[in-house]
């Protein structure tokens, strides 16, 4: 005669004194990890990572963003940024130009080259996240873009 299994403590991780499954901040870890794994499968046959495409998208959707700002703004080191600048830099995809205000500020800006990459690599960002939220209707995806917003939103 077998044993039945043994019965699943239904009370939340958090209650034996620890974060477990359910806590948001694991959540969103997951989540992102996914999120960065397969959109670098993505972007690979275009030359870009995640992080080179998070700059260059946040330095196409402005007149140019110092280092700081995309250090602050996308949570990476600053010495990160400057790596990641550098690669766009070599591959001409981006420029550092002096601010207008003030010329010792270097801005970041995207080249026409830059803006052509970005459009190529776009399509497969939207397929990703299609596939990513298959499981969510048009409101649900809704709600989970708004919320996203609020919580990255400076």
């Amino acid at each position: 005669m077998s044993t039945p299994p043994p019965k699943t403590d239904p009370s939340p991780p958090e209650a034996a004194g620890f974060p477990g499954p359910s806590q948001i901040s694991y959540l969103l870890a997951r989540a992102g990890g996914q999120v960065v794994r397969h959109l670098n499968r993505e972007l690979q046959p275009h030359g870009l990572r995640s992080r080179h495409y998070s700059v260059l998208v946040l330095a196409a959707v402005s007149v140019g963003r110092t280092q700081r700002e995309l250090s602050i703004t996308l949570g990476i080191d600053p010495s990160g940024i400057v790596a990641i600048v550098d690669d766009l830099e070599r591959e001409g995809l981006v420029r550092r130009e002096a601010s207008v205000g003030d010329r010792r500020t270097r801005l970041v800006v995207t080249t026409d080259a830059g803006r052509r990459r970005l459009a190529e690599a776009e399509p497969a960002a939207r397929r990703l996240d299609e596939t990513l939220l298959v499981a969510l209707d048009d409101p649900e995806r809704e709600v989970l873009r708004r919320l996203l917003l609020r919580l990255v939103v400076d």
